[in-house]
């Protein structure tokens, strides 16, 4: 069985191609697709698997990716989010099964054609979206009736490890996203929220401990009152380290983080593209003194007339014993990883392009991840 793994030797996927070497035991050849095979071929050397191969990739390349994924049995795609419609449709009109990291509605689109191939697609299969989907549906066990969603993460993380994950910062902090106007959802409409709106404290993990966090236009809340009927609100908060926190307060608040045109030496740029380029050049936007990643989901209904609410929280080695920043990128590389296998393993029998708390069975997935040290515990 051959996987693909595009974009594998990025910043998260890295952590989810050694997880795959680590893990994927039924897998007889892994390739790593990247436009940098010079990247890749140094992680490959670094992992040292001989099952592993690299292969350089444009996916800009549609016909060429079409090609290619055809020799596959399944596709594990890294890419930053602006490719994942992309990647999506390319493997439904493959027909290879896959996952991704994150969602954009129009992936959903391609689910009548994915189920017409026998295929299935997840998209957000990564910590937040992905495991806190997952979390909620196996919250959802415990009540006759899902009467409201509340999601909460701690992604501590430097500012600016990557140019996508710095882009992916800014964008949850931009008051002009699109995003913005429909940010949680509440009694059958979807509700506005402005940026470092909606302050709750919460208590994660002993690594984080208690942390404000605000609502953000997070994937989860657009399919959770698809895939839970009856759902009156599905709200999703985060927050990252407080150092970050006081730099993106401080952007929102002067508007350097909208598209106020700013003249630099006789030529106009938008302010948050400029703050982006200043950020991704400072040294002090990769020094983080804590590396990890804190999930809670709360599930509220009614169980057998009365009221329950069912707290699930997630807990990891800490950065001593992982090793720095992996303390981080393995909670999101390791769901992309586990997602990946349980397709090519049969785990995963839903059809189509399925969000994760519709299509991955819960005990298998928590199983999976506890092998790896991560636990999800359950309160309630």
């Amino acid at each position: 069985m051959r996987v693909l793994a595009l974009g594998g030797a990025g910043a998260v996927a890295r952590e989810a191609t050694r997880d795959l070497c680590q893990y994927g035991a039924l897998f007889d050849e892994i390739v790593i697709a990247d436009i940098d095979p010079r990247k890749a071929e140094r992680l490959a050397r670094e992992i040292g698997d001989p099952r592993l191969r690299v292969i350089p990739l444009d996916v800009r390349d549609e016909e060429a990716l079409v090609r290619r994924i055809r020799e596959f049995d399944v596709v594990m795609n890294g890419l930053p989010f602006a490719y994942d419609v992309l990647v999506t449709r390319v493997c439904v009109e493959a027909g290879v099964s896959g996952v991704d990291l994150a969602f954009d509605e129009a992936q959903f689109e391609l689910d009548e054609a994915a189920r017409s191939k026998g295929m299935v697609f997840i998209p957000g299969v990564g910590a937040t979206p992905g495991t806190t989907n997952v979390m909620a549906a196996y919250g959802a066990r415990f009540v006759d009736q899902v009467e409201a969603i509340e999601i909460a993460f701690a992604a501590f993380r430097c500012l600016a490890p990557s140019p996508g994950l710095l882009r992916t910062t800014l964008w949850e902090f931009n008051p002009e996203e699109p995003e913005r106007e429909a940010v949680y959802w509440e009694d059958g409409a979807w509700r506005p929220a402005p940026p470092f709106s909606g302050e709750r404290r919460m208590r994660f993990h002993e690594q984080i401990g208690e942390q404000l966090v605000y609502y953000v236009p997070h994937d989860e809340a657009r399919t959770l009152p698809r895939s839970f009927p009856g759902l009156r609100r599905a709200a999703v908060r985060g927050c990252f380290p407080p150092h970050v926190m006081q730099a993106m307060r401080a952007l929102y608040e002067l508007g350097a983080l909208s598209s106020t045109p700013v003249s630099v030496n006789g030529t106009t740029y938008p302010a948050i593209d400029l703050v982006a380029h200043l950020l991704a050049a400072l040294p002090a936007s990769r020094e983080n003194p804590r590396w990890a990643y804190g999930l809670v989901v709360e599930v509220h209904g009614q169980q057998a007339g009365r009221p329950r609410t069912v707290v699930l929280r997630n807990r990891h080695p800490p950065q001593e014993v992982w090793g720095g920043e992996a303390a981080y990128y393995r909670n999101i590389g390791v769901p992309l990883s586990i997602g990946v296998q349980m397709i090519a393993r049969g785990e995963i029998t839903a059809r189509g392009v399925v969000p994760p708390e519709r299509a991955i069975p819960p005990e298998r997935f928590f199983e999976e991840l506890a092998r790896r040290g991560i636990e999800i515990l359950v309160e309630g």
